[in-house]
Parts: structure tokens; C-alpha cells; sequence
């Protein structure tokens, strides 16, 4: 039994990679805009800002790749899935920690971004690990 139908994840994940690469772009742009320290800041960050555009241009190729039905999406999609968990987690963990108590409010909100997320991660890598999806997505 497959828990996400599979256009479903493919349009999911290819929707909303690209909303984040737009979104990503705007801001690098907006920040290069905004003055010289703002761009000084943004060239000592460069590595890291091409690290989240390479990542979700891994979510977008997968999400494609599923609606294509290439075979290759499974381990893109996978791959993604893990790393986006570790990183909203690790984000989240910082964002709590730097918070001075108390952090009730912090908690909640941190939890409602992130339990949906990893749910529809989760959802994602065992519907992909499924006989249903192994062999749609054999060619």
C-alpha cells in the first residue's frame, strides 16, 4: 500500500523546490542590492548559499523525475528526503537553543513546521521503497 500517490509526490517536491529556488534567488538578489556590507556579507556565505541551491535542485530533479517515471528520481527523492530532515531538525535544535527562555511559544511553532515536514518525508521515502512504486518506476 502506497501512503502518498505518485503524482502527487512528484508535484510536490517539484513545486515546491522550485518555490524554494525562486524564493532563495530573490533573496540573494534583494541582499546584493542592499549595500556594500550587505554584499560582503553574502560573498563570506557563498558556499553555503550554493550548497542549499545545490540541495534543492536535487528535491526539483526528483520531483521532475517521478512525474518523467525515470527509475534514477527513487534515490534523488530519498536522498533529498534524509538531507532535508537533517537540516530542518539541526535548524530548528539552533533556533531553540539561541532563544532565551521562556520558549513555549518557540516550541509550539518549531513543532508545527516540523513534524508535518518529516511526516511527508517519511510519507515520501516509504512510499518510494514500495513494490507499487518499484515497479512504476522500473524504466
Amino acid at each position: 500500500m502506497d501512503l502518498l500517490p505518485l503524482p502527487l509526490i512528484g508535484w510536490l517536491f517539484t513545486l515546491g523546490s522550485a518555490a524554494a529556488l525562486l524564493l532563495g534567488a530573490w533573496l540573494v538578489i534583494g541582499v546584493h542590492f542592499s549595500g556594500e556590507k550587505a554584499r560582503g556579507e553574502l560573498a563570506r556565505r557563498a558556499f553555503e548559499d550554493a550548497v542549499l541551491f545545490g540541495i534543492w535542485i536535487l528535491g526539483l530533479a526528483g520531483g521532475v523525475g517521478v512525474l518523467l517515471g525515470r527509475s534514477w528520481s527513487r534515490g534523488v527523492l530519498e536522498l533529498f528526503c534524509v538531507v532535508l530532515i537533517v537540516l530542518a531538525s539541526l535548524t530548528a535544535w539552533q533556533r531553540y537553543r539561541a532563544t532565551p527562555p521562556p520558549r513555549g511559544t518557540l516550541t509550539i511553532s518549531l513543532a508545527l513546521f516540523l513534524v508535518p515536514l518529516v511526516a511527508v518525508c517519511i510519507a515520501t521515502i516509504l512510499t518510494l521503497r514500495s513494490e507499487t512504486v518499484l515497479r512504476a518506476l522500473a524504466g
